[in-house]
């Protein structure tokens, strides 16, 4: 074991601070990551302020780590020392179970391991995320980032990227559909420059009409503000896609009515009270109201690979660690266009 500086809640309503914590020598299967950046994802907000329950303290937060492998254990064979790598939500599950064995770890029978606010397997010590400087990692829950892609915008891919991806794959869409984004924040960039890769044609609707050149130059075809509600008379029956990214409260059944036949909506957001769905916004149109969460190891290497191919990194805002007690206000506020992540080499400083 060794120490390793790190920022961390001490409870729910102290910002976050310097701390130290321990962190073990790589074991045969681990690689030692040296962390460069880190993204700082709303999640880290809702857990560092216990908003979801089971908060364990001290928390060191952070999912959206890269870096370079520092060290490699004797049986490591997918890595080698210097190569960039990358950690996201979780850090192992339990192996065996159907969806573990099929690549989709995050469905894990047993749970998933979250990279932190949770505990290893054996029960014996919390996980520590990514506000630090190193973190030890089985190699079989490492991804490779590819060299084209540079390390601090490709932070967030780790969570916001797969967290849009994975449902844009696993529900099929393809070149010519219509989808529309709901939101434009860290996940619905990311939704955006997903589906235009993948050759659809892109609306985002959002509430606030000073996202529209925002959304332009993210390669949307177009844009349309919720808030007129001419909106939905407009676009009802145009979507075969909706990819609604909102964690505030909203009426679910208003964007299922801008669904085709067949159209499926998607939600990624989580909004702190259940909302209302109305069985006749699903039966008439045979539509369908379905979630996702992120991907499996071997999705977000090929979401990774994705990225790589088509030239996609998020939109961020680099920052010292100092400042993240302050990002976290502005997050609240929307403050951040579209994705903060930290510079790890500040921890020295």
């Amino acid at each position: 074991m060794f120490e390793t500086p790190a920022y961390a809640a001490a409870d729910a309503t102290t910002p976050l601070a310097p701390t130290t914590i321990q962190r073990r020598a790589p074991r045969a299967n681990e690689v030692l990551i040296d962390i460069a950046f880190c993204g700082v994802c709303h999640s880290d907000l809702h857990q560092v302020r216990d908003e979801w329950g089971g908060s364990i303290f001290p928390m060191v937060p952070g999912h959206e780590i890269v870096g370079h492998v520092a060290e490699v254990g004797t049986g490591v064979t997918k890595f080698k020392v210097g190569d960039a790598v990358g950690v996201g939500c979780f850090v192992d599950s339990c192996r065996s179970c159907a969806q573990c064995q099929a690549g989709e770890e995050q469905f894990c029978e047993q749970g998933m391991t979250g990279t932190y606010n949770a505990m290893e397997r054996d029960g014996s010590a919390p996980t520590y995320g990514g506000y630090s400087t190193r973190i030890t990692v089985d190699q079989d829950y490492v991804l490779r980032v590819p060299e084209s892609l540079p390390l601090d915008a490709a932070a967030p891919l780790l969570c916001a990227g797969i967290t849009t991806y994975s449902p844009l794959r696993h529900f099929g869409v393809k070149a010519g559909d219509a989808v529309a984004v709901v939101g434009l924040g860290g996940l619905g960039h990311m939704a955006v420059k997903f589906a235009v890769a993948m050759g659809a044609r892109v609306t985002v609707l959002s509430t606030s009409e000073s996202k529209r050149d925002d959304a332009l130059k993210l390669g949307a075809h177009d844009f349309a503000a919720t808030r007129d509600a001419d909106t939905f008379k407009t676009l009802a029956k145009t979507f075969d896609f909706i990819v609604d990214s909102v964690s505030a409260p909203h009426d679910y059944n208003a964007y299922l009515s801008l669904l085709k036949v067949d159209g499926t909506m998607i939600l990624l957001g989580v909004p702190d009270q259940p909302a209302p769905v109305a069985a006749g916004a699903l039966i008439m149109q045979r539509r369908r109201l379905t979630g996702s969460l992120i991907g499996g190891i071997r999705e977000t290497q090929e979401m990774l690979d994705f990225c790589a191919e088509h030239g996609i990194v998020s939109d961020i805002e680099r920052i010292g660690i100092a400042d993240i007690n302050t990002a976290y206000e502005r997050m609240l506020k929307g403050d951040v266009r579209y994705r903060f992540v930290i510079d790890t080499a500040t921890l020295a400083d």
